[in-house]
């Protein structure tokens, strides 16, 4: 679980930092001073959201019998699946744009005067991405299960120590790493995630019921057995399974022939838009 929360909570992290920095950096250029308490404020409104979120969703699972609770957790694991595929798709549209959207919405709120304008682009901003994080892991805690205290800290500093190196490394280190290359790689490493979050999803599935259980269909523990550590590891983050049945084996291919049908309706419009600018 401490590979999943440092995954989710770098890549979160930098989309953070990223947006600060754009606000900040337009606000600074234009010498807008007024801006920036507003922006800093609308930073720490959006991190106490994420925080309250956190809080209620914990204490709504206390609140739910044993049985609840299961049933609660599978959903959470399933409902973060769908959130981080709908964060890539959504990124893959928008990413381009975002720059340019945020500086718009900067220009309008500092020539009305209204920084408040400012302030809710922040708090915005900065919610949906701690939301999305808080989420993400509270979907991952119940796929681990109990006793995670110490991966959830670890993790979770590692990863903001991580996302400020990134982003020191996106800034002034072009050379090394571009930002269309780290959304690559991390869009890459959010779907491999969330086809594990999904193949869990579907194993409380079959423990309910509701699935059938059948025998493996193979045995690869002899070249990586997800019960050792590292391939524990590539578990988590894949949903690789030494032992497959049927039913992971056809989670499997209905998830990634999905991802590759989405990928490339999306990317369709853009295909023909750059046909019809030649």
């Amino acid at each position: 679980m401490l590979a999943q929360i440092t995954l989710i909570v770098w890549r979160e992290s930098v989309e953070a930092l990223l947006v600060v920095g754009i606000l900040h950096a337009w606000l600074a250029h234009n010498g807008a001073r007024t801006g920036l308490r507003f922006l800093w404020g609308g930073v720490a409104a959006g991190i106490l959201a994420a925080v309250a979120l956190s809080v209620l969703l914990v204490r709504f699972a206390a609140s739910l019998p044993p049985e609840g609770q299961e049933y609660f957790q599978a959903f959470l694991i399933f409902f973060a699946c769908i959130l981080i595929v709908q964060m890539v798709l959504w990124m893959r549209r928008h990413g381009r744009r975002m720059k340019q959207d945020l500086e718009s919405g900067l220009a309008s709120s500092a020539q009305s005067g209204r920084w408040w304008g400012v302030f809710a682009i922040a708090a915005l901003a900065i919610a949906r991405e701690g939301s999305e994080a808080v989420i993400f892991l509270q979907g991952m805690i119940a796929a681990a299960g109990a006793g995670g205290f110490l991966d959830i800290a670890g993790g979770t500093a590692l990863a903001l120590a991580a996302a400020a190196a990134t982003y020191g490394l996106l800034q002034f280190g072009g050379r090394f790493l571009s930002w269309p290359l780290f959304f690559l790689i991390t869009e890459a490493m959010l779907l491999c995630l969330a086809c594990a979050l999904l193949v869990t999803g579907i194993g409380y599935l079959v423990s309910f019921g509701y699935l059938p259980y059948t025998d493996p269909v193979w045995d690869s523990s002899a070249v990586l057995d997800d019960a050792a550590r590292f391939g524990g590891f590539v578990a988590a983050l894949t949903g690789y399974r030494a032992q497959p049945d049927i039913v992971t084996i056809a989670t499997w291919l209905v998830y990634w022939s999905a991802i590759a049908a989405l990928l490339r309706i999306q990317a369709r419009p853009r295909r023909q838009g750059e046909l019809a600018a030649s």
